[in-house]
């Protein structure tokens, strides 16, 4: 299968050079070259737009920032459904609106041309490791031709039902992490005015029951959200946002778990 790879940050590049290192013709693009120049170590070929890429690809996977990116990308006079030809397939990695693969999938489907939406959890370390989780919704044939791309980079790979299904799941995890900031960070606090060091609070809950990732997160930052703001607030202000609009759209309310997300963005000083 050829591999063509768009979004090549700090946890695409680590993806895009996995493929790359397991032998799968990989085509990359990039509208800076100078992020291409990690790659002059490996058989990776470049591509002058994301149409040029698209046309020597089977499969494109895209992994830039959010919904309007990744309609950029996709659907510009030279974007990615420009250039596939029929049969091959669009794996969306970015954390978006389900809605956004889904209005991606019909109009590709319009040419020949599958969508799956597939976001990824982990970060670059994982991804380096070939340990990212993937979420997978889309047609389950299709999600299986793809599996043996997706499994350089993740493991495990999951798939979760049909498009848009993976992207969901994404966005609750995501929603979970962001409750868990304030929780973690309310605790810690709460210890503190008992006399118990936050350091050493830390260390013993996350060998207990209540440890959580969020929990490691606030105690490597002192205790704080200062790094996790600066580092992810912006994008956990956007997926807890997209998630309660999910839920207001099926009439569902979504209970304490958005509540405490709110409170982790109004202590990150990021209300939604």
């Amino acid at each position: 299968m050829r591999v063509g790879f768009i979004g090549l940050g700090s946890q695409g590049g680590p993806m895009a050079r996995r493929i790359a290192e397991a032998g799968y013709p990989t085509t990359l693009w990039a509208r800076r070259a100078a992020t291409l120049e990690p790659f002059a170590d490996t058989g990776a070929v470049t591509a002058d737009s994301p149409a040029a890429l698209a046309a020597a690809s089977d499969l494109v996977c895209l992994c830039v920032v959010g919904d309007a990116d990744v309609r950029e990308v996709a659907l510009g006079e030279t974007g990615v459904l420009a250039g596939l030809a029929p049969g091959s397939v669009l794996a969306v990695h970015s954390t978006v609106h389900p809605d956004t693969c889904r209005e991606l999938a019909e109009i590709a489907a319009a040419q020949g041309v599958s969508v799956i939406d597939a976001p990824v959890s982990g970060g670059g370390p994982a991804a380096a490791s070939g340990r990212l989780l993937v979420m997978a919704g889309g047609p389950a044939d299709v999600v299986e031709r793809c599996r043996p791309v997706f499994a350089t980079y993740g493991d495990p790979i999951v798939h979760l039902g049909d498009i848009g299904s993976g992207q969901a799941t994404k966005l609750l995890n995501n929603l979970l992490f962001t409750a868990n900031i304030a929780t973690a960070v309310s605790t810690l606090a709460l210890g503190k005015e008992l006399g118990i060091d936050p350091d050493r609070l830390g260390e013993v809950i996350s060998h207990g029951t209540a440890n959580s990732f969020a929990l490691g997160r606030v105690v490597a930052g002192g205790g704080t959200v200062d790094r996790l703001a600066a580092h992810a607030g912006d994008l956990l202000r956007k997926d807890v946002g997209l998630i309660a609009e999910l839920a207001g759209a099926a009439g569902v309310a979504p209970g304490i778990v958005l509540d405490a997300a709110d409170a982790t963005l109004a202590v990150m000083n990021r209300p939604r």
